[in-house]
């Protein structure tokens, strides 16, 4: 696939059959309106579809935060996390992702009062199911902002136990602008000090110093989001002469409203997303879903939104891919070997060349 005749239904067509990595998603945010009607029943709620489609719709970050915390609302045991990381499998393989590293919100479970590790247990369990069709799963457990310090320290100290479950890093995410990061630096240390990545959500809503603190205070090794950094020609230096990707999830940025926010519009669309900038100014950069049921998408979509609004040419988008096994929490032997695998892949099916922009 060249440029000719280039245009996000060509991208969906030649996409799927090409491998792939998935590195900012959560497993939480992926469960379906039917699922999330199934977890309900489970538990003697009545629901039905359409309540759950309403639910996933709002207009800015505050509404997303509530329609998240009302779905996982339903995650209540063990057997719940089985069946939506089995449901999240499925869609995964049949979208060609062979790799993901995927986010689950440990801290709300702590705070619902869950055995997080049995839940974690279950989990890993039902992800090894799917590695001989060819899908390893790895776990980014996370805290939330808004819960505080405290709680993210609680987080990581269990977290660093479970690398036996296929867990590789420690992040957090949701509401950036409650506290100072300083204050979560001990966690951050704690999961340093025990091999597993570091993650943090910034600049997603907040300001390009909140991608500063994430990097230069807490360690992030990847930035969630970090689209602010458009606004701060040192801090998109800093990412690009450090070699920090950023996870731009760009129809979650367009759902949320944090696109309009950053750009001081009322609203945005997808033509307005700045991954191209972000590009342009040298910054590493990972192409990803986010919460792909709660956003009405999913991985195929955001490559085909690069070719259509967003402008990318083949061979752009064959980087964006070679980028997400790049910058991966992987050794670097396991990286070379996605990225030919997807080289050969590409060049098998004709699409694009690593030198067409």
């Amino acid at each position: 696939m060249t440029s000719e005749g280039w245009g996000p239904d060509d991208v969906r067509a030649g996409m799927r059959s090409l491998p792939k990595a998935e590195l900012h998603l959560h497993v939480e945010g992926s469960i379906r309106p039917s699922t999330a009607v199934e977890l309900a029943a489970r538990h003697g709620v009545a629901l039905i579809e359409e309540e759950a489609r309403r639910r996933y719709r709002y207009s800015d970050f505050d509404g997303f935060l509530s329609a998240f915390a009302w779905v996982v609302s339903f995650l209540r045991e063990p057997a719940d996390y089985a069946l939506i990381t089995r449901r999240l499998a499925e869609e995964l393989l049949a979208e060609g992702v062979v790799y993901a590293e995927v986010i689950t919100a440990v801290g709300v479970m702590l705070w619902q009062r869950q055995d997080a590790e049995a839940n974690l247990v279950a989990m890993a369990e039902a992800a090894r199911e799917y590695e001989p069709r060819g899908l390893t799963i790895r776990w980014l457990p996370d805290a939330a902002w808004q819960f505080g310090a405290g709680a993210a320290l609680e987080v990581a100290r269990r977290v660093v136990r479970w690398t036996g479950l296929g867990v590789i890093g420690f992040g957090m995410g949701g509401d950036e602008m409650m506290f100072d990061y300083r204050e979560f630096r001990p966690a951050f240390d704690l999961a340093a000090e025990h091999g597993l990545r570091r993650t943090a959500h910034a600049g997603e809503v907040g300001p390009p110093t909140k991608i500063r603190d994430a990097v230069e205070i807490l360690g992030a090794e990847r930035v969630g989001h970090g689209i602010a950094a458009i606004h701060d020609p040192a801090v998109a230096a800093l990412l690009a002469e450090r070699g920090i990707p950023i996870e731009v999830c760009p129809t979650s940025n367009v759902c949320t409203g944090a696109l309009a926010r950053q750009l001081g519009k009322r609203d945005a669309t997808l033509a307005d997303h700045p991954l191209p900038r972000l590009l342009a100014a040298g910054i590493p950069v990972t192409l990803a879903s986010d919460d792909p049921a709660m956003f009405h998408t999913d991985l195929v979509s955001e490559y085909a939104a690069c070719a259509s609004p967003l402008g990318l040419r083949p061979g752009g988008v064959l980087r964006l891919l070679e980028a997400s096994f790049e910058h991966a929490f992987l050794p670097p032997a396991a990286k070379r070997a996605y990225v030919e695998r997807l080289h050969a892949s590409a060049a098998a099916r004709g699409f694009g060349a690593v030198g067409e922009a």
